[in-house]
């Protein structure tokens, strides 16, 4: 589980001096499903005036704008945690693909996210609590979840723990819970921030993420259960 954590955190690390230099980054995100395609394209088409680092004002440090980029970097750590445990719990090749789609695609992202917060110079950690810069305040005694949707402490354990099948139905339920919590975040950057590229990418996010909902849901159909919302 460390491990897992180190690799994909490297993974992570190393993409966001490429988030910091370019923000058509996700155009070349070609490892990515349809979800992933789907953020992508939302953000290559960013106009040249609306960047984060097109010579305008940087966001304030307590803005919806810093906040969303730093606590959705948090966020979608955890899923490409999440995926890269299942893809060593489980051979089922429709199972390893959406999870190999879903780690490639947030890394990236955490990386232009963590990209833009260097090109703002902001602190990549606030001070205050997650999810302050949408009026929340972050769940309390979750047991390491931090945000809506993430999974606790013991959940990620549990999923370490199983194999096969067990381990493909509650990845699958514990994803979709992620993509609800991080859809939530991503429709709040939409409604709040103000830099327009970033905002694309959070309602790329949300178009992505609600098609692999669909996807999840169907999956969980074909082995006989669901999400158990």
């Amino acid at each position: 589980m460390r491990l897992v954590g180190l690799v994909a955190g490297a993974a992570a690390t190393a993409l966001v001096a490429v988030g910091a230099i370019t923000y058509a980054v996700a155009e070349g995100d070609t490892g990515a499903g349809a979800g992933g395609r789907a953020a992508s394209a939302s953000v290559a088409q960013a106009g040249a005036g609306d960047g984060a680092g097109s010579g305008l004002t940087p966001p304030a440090a307590d803005s919806a704008d810093a906040g969303f980029a730093r606590d959705m970097a948090v966020h979608h750590q955890q899923a490409v945690e999440m995926s890269y445990i299942v893809r060593d719990r489980t051979k089922d090749t429709e199972v390893r693909r959406l999870a190999y789609d879903i780690a490639q695609t947030q890394a990236n992202q955490r990386g232009m996210l963590l990209g833009w917060l260097d090109l703002w110079g902001l602190p990549k950690v606030s001070a205050g609590p997650p999810m302050a810069w949408m009026g929340m305040s972050a769940p309390a005694g979750e047991d390491g979840a931090l945000m809506p949707g993430m999974a606790t402490d013991a959940q990620m354990k549990r999923l370490g723990q199983l194999d096969g099948r067990q381990a493909e139905v509650y990845y699958l339920r514990l994803m979709t819970a992620h993509h609800r919590g991080g859809i939530h975040m991503a429709e709040g950057c939409v409604a709040r921030c103000t830099v327009g590229v970033e905002k694309r990418l959070a309602q790329g996010m949300v178009d992505a993420q609600q098609s692999e909902i669909t996807m999840m849901a169907d999956m969980l159909k074909k082995r006989g259960t669901s999400d158990g919302s």
